[in-house]
């Protein structure tokens, strides 16, 4: 491997910001979902079989989810997992339209 593919293989600044937004906002989705019943943490925990905390760090955009947990999530919300994963890349969206609207502002 040449020094020019290894570099194209390891994620850029660039790319380690838009996934850790997309964690974030996968975050925020899956807590405003959960409010939106007037479930708390421990209850989305009981009907999803995951673990309180590890749904707090999910929330809050410390812990990634896999496959499998986004399923869980999913359906405890009464949701598909697309449309779960979705409603995070929805609030990443507007976002970042956000913070092009506030850069627009500070120039």
């Amino acid at each position: 491997m040449d020094a020019i593919t290894a570099k194209n293989d390891k994620p850029g600044a660039d790319e380690e910001a838009l996934a850790s937004a997309l964690v974030q906002s996968f975050g925020i989705g899956v807590r405003q979902l959960r409010r939106a019943r007037g479930w708390s943490q421990e209850r989305l925990a009981e009907n999803s079989n995951l673990n309180r905390s590890y749904i707090g760090e999910i929330e809050r955009g410390t812990a990634i989810a896999s496959l499998v947990t986004v399923e869980k999530l999913a359906n405890a919300l009464t949701l598909s997992p697309s449309e779960l994963v979705t409603r995070g890349e929805s609030i990443s969206q507007q976002n970042l339209v956000r913070g092009l609207k506030l850069m627009a502002i500070a120039c």
